[in-house]
């Protein structure tokens, strides 16, 4: 890799973490659900070689149990994430495109949305929905979309003054005409840099929202609802509950935020020559 630019390292990193994104993910599917049963001749047991995460109260192997709420979780931040970013670019386009009062009032609900603290919007609304999957992922993929919508804004603005684009008004094209063939091909790396790096924030927050009882039922093996359940028992000496699976879900976020920066890198055309 000496021989190599930083673009092309850039990449083959990218390709690695991406591998090991959905390794995790595929393995944690792919775990039968008597993988992770219970059984108290093995409960509150600490780390060991036949248990790597130890075990819980009830005798359930954390480590089964973390890899799959790992791909609950992940499941859970894709498909908000996907949603969100998708209405994101709507709102964009729609506050560059449309009239001045489009864009006053859809920056002004941008402002509001910000302005509340995204855990508990997100449990207002997830509460609103019953909880369950259902409010979780309404709740997500109802706050994520505003910084991707002003980025994305502020790239048709600054499209909407090119050249090309006045040509082609000159030539009697349409607006849907000039954004599907000038303005959404040139969002496809803001959209998707914004989703990879909208899908560590969706995942903390869906952990943090289940945590707190809000999100996911309880039976659901999703990492907030283990360490919901470790906090019972940390007084108690019981540390491997929280801090495995949490030290988890960190690297695990942590990955996806390398990714998103990796994929920004590569996507830029200023790096193209280094």
């Amino acid at each position: 890799m000496r021989n190599l630019n930083r673009r092309a390292n850039v990449v083959i990193l990218t390709v690695f973490m991406m591998v090991i994104l959905i390794a995790i993910y595929a393995f944690g599917l792919l775990i039968p659900d008597d993988a992770a049963a219970g059984s108290f001749l093995y409960a509150k047991q600490p780390p060991s070689l036949t248990h790597p995460f130890g075990t819980d109260a009830l005798g359930r192997d954390l480590l089964m149990r973390t890899l799959k709420g790992m791909s609950v979780s992940m499941t859970v931040g894709t498909a908000a994430s996907v949603i969100s970013a998708v209405f994101a670019v709507f709102v964009g386009v729609a506050a560059a495109a449309g009239s001045k009062r489009v864009d006053v009032f859809i920056n002004w609900v941008i402002d509001i949305v910000m302005g509340v603290p995204h855990t508990i919007l997100v449990i207002l609304i997830s509460f609103a929905m019953g909880r369950g999957l259902k409010g979780l992922l309404v709740g997500i993929a109802a706050t994520h979309w505003c910084s991707l919508a002003r980025l994305i804004r502020g790239e048709v603005l600054q499209l909407r003054s090119m050249q090309y684009v006045a040509v082609s008004r000159k030539l009697g094209k349409s607006g849907g005409w000039i954004l599907a063939h000038h303005l959404l091909p040139h969002l496809g790396p803001q959209f998707l840099v914004g989703l990879v790096l909208m899908f560590p924030h969706a995942i903390l927050h869906e952990a943090s929202v289940s945590f707190l009882g809000f999100g996911l039922p309880p039976e659901q093996p999703a990492i907030g609802i283990i360490l919901s359940e470790s906090m019972r028992y940390i007084g108690a000496g019981m540390w491997w509950p929280a801090v495995l699976p949490g030290l988890t879900l960190v690297l695990i976020v942590l990955l996806i935020d390398k990714l998103g920066d990796n994929l920004r890198m590569v996507m830029d055309p200023y790096s193209a020559q280094e």
